[in-house]
């Protein structure tokens, strides 16, 4: 591994550098660092607002999707360029968290599925910001199998007509657009009976309802579709290759998600050194110091790991399975070390607010979002069982209803 930037790539990263320095929105810096234990609030700003500001900005810099094609808005950047303007824009990033599933999933689906038309059309205004994307995949009955869903897409002349129900949809309350998965033929095995669409979130017959959050927001939601009409036009994909076109947005969901994760280790050791004991500050506890070592070996390993990564980028190789190997190991740090600090902190950790307090609420925060890191893009079993079956070469899992007619399997309320 070779962790040195190239003359060129030192270049890039000054430029990157001095940008951000100019144009960042330092006034909400500080805030923004506080947010990175649960959820992004800022106090005076609307994010989906702010988001589209710097993000407009960023494309007005020509910092927008830095690896997409330049005539889609992109840069046309190297993947390690990509790398880099991710650690000089720092913690600004978290303010295009609007944009990021339709940036890192269902742009790519698109640029790789869609027409000529439709991407000269999409790309470039998402990338602009002028238009937000969500993904359409989970449903009640089916979750991690999303080959088992359920709402169905049928042939009307040139539409398609869609009945059915999404659930856990980040951002479809504010989206413009959203990526949607249906089955079309329920007469043969569930995975080949599915095809992929994008549809306009304002169709007639699209409704909206957000789900509310222990942490108290309101990220994501329920979406139900009844007689929705979508234009054969907007299908991506073959009718029945649903799966396939599915596996480029799941791909490039899950190296999106594993490659931002945040571990909470910093945030730890500076609540531990501050934190004061019956017997004296936490960091000096041995019990608790034990913790804080392990903690600090893991989070080594992922970076070193995401640094072969990085490196491997840097040659133009492709890199391994370290993003999936980062979400599922940084997914369950997160849970451990906030409910530890919450352990620590007794009474205390239930209350919110400003100063000293602030500290608390944001270990509580993490405390309650950090589950639906373990389930966002795969659960912990799903990423064990690919980590398992495609990189250690294992056995898969028994799969009794893998070439069984979908309308065969037994079930509930089908």
């Amino acid at each position: 591994m070779n962790f040195d930037d190239t003359p060129q790539e030192a270049a890039f990263r000054e430029t990157a550098r001095k940008w951000v320095e100019a144009n960042a929105p330092k006034e909400l810096e500080a805030e923004l660092s506080k947010s990175s234990l649960g959820r992004i609030r800022l106090a005076k700003h609307d994010i989906v607002d702010v988001g589209k500001a710097w993000q407009k900005k960023k494309f007005e810099g020509n910092w927008a999707c830095l690896h997409w094609p330049k005539e889609y808005g992109g840069r046309g950047a190297t993947p390690i360029e990509r790398v880099i303007w991710q650690q000089e824009e720092g913690v600004f990033g978290k303010l295009t968290q609007p944009f990021q599933i339709g940036e890192g999933m269902c742009g790519p689906t698109v640029m790789a599925w869609g027409s000529e038309d439709a991407k000269r059309r999409y790309l470039p205004k998402l990338a602009a910001g002028e238009e937000i994307w969500c993904q359409l995949f989970s449903e009640p009955s089916a979750g991690s199998d999303v080959a088992g869903l359920r709402t169905r897409a049928e042939k009307k002349g040139d539409n398609w007509i869609i009945n059915g129900q999404k659930i856990w949809t980040s951002g479809a309350h504010y989206s413009d657009y959203g990526l949607l998965i249906a089955r079309t033929d329920p007469n043969v095995p569930k995975h080949k009976g599915l095809t992929m669409f994008f549809l306009d979130m304002k169709s007639p017959g699209v409704e909206v309802r957000p789900i509310k959050q222990a942490n108290g927001m309101q990220e994501f939601n329920e979406v139900y579709f009844t007689d929705v009409e979508i234009p054969d036009s907007q299908r991506l994909g073959a009718v029945g290759e649903g799966w396939s076109v599915s596996l480029t947005t799941l791909m490039n969901e899950r190296m999106s998600i594993g490659a931002r994760l945040a571990t909470g280790v910093p945030e730890m050791f500076e609540f531990c050194s501050n934190l004061m004991l019956e017997d004296g500050l936490a960091i000096d506890d041995p019990a608790v110091c034990s913790k804080l070592a392990s903690w600090a070996v893991k989070s080594s390993g992922l970076k070193y790991t995401s640094y072969r990564a990085i490196s491997a980028l840097s040659k133009g190789e492709r890199p391994g399975p370290e993003n999936s190997i980062g979400k599922l190991v940084s997914g369950m740090m997160l849970q451990d070390i906030a409910t530890y600090a919450m352990d620590l902190q007794g009474a205390a950790g239930v209350l919110t607010g400003t100063d000293e307090e602030t500290v608390h609420g944001q270990f509580q925060q993490m405390l309650l979002s950090s589950p639906s890191m373990r389930i966002a893009g795969g659960t912990d079993e799903i990423l064990r069982n690919i980590i398992a079956e495609r990189v250690l070469g294992l056995p898969g899992d028994i799969r009794v209803d893998k070439d069984v007619p979908y309308n065969k399997i037994p079930t509930k309320g089908r």
